[in-house]
């Protein structure tokens, strides 16, 4: 593990370097002029004086759109694929995509260089494992880092996420700010969309970690094979010195057969060399995972809730013992890491029934939730009720998956919006509604208003239930349109939760 800090690195934004040194980093780069950079940016509203603006293509528009703005505000110099008529200098690129990661750390001095860095990747388990790898070391008396979803946190700090993993300029700025304070390990989700748009280049992971691999992104990707290789790369040669390979599905199996760097696989199936051999699920008191292979023979208690936690566990203890930590620290670590924000978590309003938010928002993630709140309810007479949405402009072949496991797995139903952004709420709805049979859809309500839906069915619980509450987690905003509204699924079920303790008291 890396521990070295840089004195001058105080934090902020490092010493001016010239546009050429920074351009020297990007091979066929050809410079026109020159100015020194005091500081870097992706968007033209957050420029300032000094920066040095990289016009970026979007989904939606291209940055080079915003290059007159962005000099106005006070940009010295821009990176682009093509000239323009602006008095700035110029570095000319083949890919502005590909130049900007590389480009940010050399800006801001390599500060992943300094430090040990592990990348997570995969659809499901990524912010859990890192939130249980950085407890593991915190427990070791390493200073350790995280990103992803959930915000970055290392030592008093926590800053929000705006993206699972940042765009280049934030995230090298955020790791510089890590090395600066002394953080020695790092623990960052690494997502398709930050690998496929180059946002890690530039950065070479000690660990690179694989959980699992399920339908999600597919209108970015366009097929699941599209979406694998973008997720494969994380543990490419020139990106990573080692890998931990989970294998409870075809794609870590596939992966683990060809991947070319020195690798470990974790998992229940038999070939794995860490091998999950039975998991005890003690309810709310967490799981016992039984663990046999590479570090022989073991038990590794955790209070995490849900026998699905095991591989995260596994996967977690597995790349802290390669980061050099022994078994007594990593296991103690493992005992004491409770719950990323939002993923399973439990609100209590005095209730006599449990409520669960969590962030599942794929039809694979929604069983495997759905399976862990059946075991918590009261045998026989408890029943699972489900509020369920879909994100507006993402993956809509998904929905109708999504719609079928919530009507297997979910004795209530209610269909609701869940950041809809700039796609029609009922468009989101009738696209899960087309996955439930005709045959379930008397146990479906339909309530557009997202407080309203986790208000009625909360309302309607009795003693023994369970309430999920799934698809944005720890998210405390919601966009419909141009609106952003302040919505936390977990303050709005505790609130209908202690009215309906006070209604049940009258």
């Amino acid at each position: 593990m890396h521990a070295t800090t840089s004195p001058a690195d105080d934090g902020g934004e490092p010493s001016p370097i010239t546009v050429r040194a920074l351009a020297s980093v990007v091979p066929d780069a050809v410079c026109t002029g020159n100015a020194v950079v005091r500081r870097l940016s992706h968007d033209s509203r957050d420029v300032r004086g000094g920066d040095l603006f990289f016009a970026l293509p979007g989904t939606h528009h291209d940055g080079h759109r915003f290059l007159d703005d962005a000099h106005r505000r006070g940009a010295v110099a821009a990176v682009v694929d093509h000239f323009v008529d602006l008095p700035v200098a110029q570095v000319l690129v083949p890919s502005v995509r590909r130049a900007i990661g590389p480009m940010a750390a050399a800006f801001y001095r390599h500060p992943a260089d300094r430090m040990g860095m592990v990348g997570v990747t995969g659809t499901n388990g990524k912010t859990t494992v890192c939130s249980i790898l950085r407890q593991c070391l915190e427990v070791a008396v390493v200073r350790a880092g995280q990103i992803g979803t959930v915000g970055s946190f290392f030592g008093t700090r926590a800053l929000p996420a705006t993206l699972t993993t940042p765009e280049a300029t934030d995230l090298q700025r955020t790791l510089s700010q890590m090395a600066a304070g002394g953080t020695q390990v790092v623990a960052m989700e690494a997502s398709s969309h930050g690998l496929d748009q180059h946002r890690v280049d530039g950065i070479t992971f000690d660990i690179g970690v694989f959980t699992n691999l399920s339908r999600e992104h597919l209108d970015h990707h366009g097929s699941m094979e599209g979406y694998f290789a973008a997720k494969a790369s994380l543990l490419e040669s020139h990106r990573c010195r080692f890998a931990v390979i989970g294998t409870d599905d075809e794609w870590g199996r596939r992966l683990a057969g060809t991947v070319a760097i020195p690798s470990r696989t974790v998992g229940r199936h038999r070939c794995s060399d860490v091998m999950i051999t039975g998991v005890e699920d003690r309810g709310l008191g967490g799981i016992d995972v039984h663990l046999d292979g590479a570090f022989g023979p073991m038990r590794l208690r955790s209070p995490l809730i849900g026998a699905f936690n095991a591989s995260n566990v596994a996967t977690a203890y597995t790349a802290a013992r390669h980061l050099g930590l022994d078994h007594e620290a990593a296991a103690n670590g493992i005992a004491g890491a409770g719950p990323a924000p939002g993923r399973f978590e439990l609100v209590d309003g005095g209730q006599p029934f449990l409520v669960v938010v969590d962030y599942a928002h794929t039809p694979d993630a929604l069983g495997v939730a759905l399976e862990a709140v059946r075991a918590l309810a009261t045998p026989l007479t408890g029943r699972v009720s489900l509020v369920l949405g879909a994100r507006g402009g993402r993956d809509r072949g998904k929905r109708p998956l999504t719609g079928a496991v919530a009507a297997t797995g979910a004795d209530r139903v209610v269909l609701t919006a869940d950041n809809p952004g700039d796609e029609p709420v009922s468009s989101t709805i009738s696209d899960l509604w087309d996955g439930i049979p005709a045959s379930d859809r008397d146990r479906v309500a339909v309530l557009p208003d997202r407080r309203s839906a986790i208000e009625h069915a909360i309302s309607h619980a009795s003693p023994g239930d369970v309430v999920l509450v799934v698809g944005r987690g720890h998210e405390t905003t919601f966009r419909i349109g141009a609106d952003v509204v302040a919505l936390d699924d977990r303050a709005v079920a505790w609130e209908a939760a202690r009215r309906w303790k006070a209604e049940l008291c009258g």
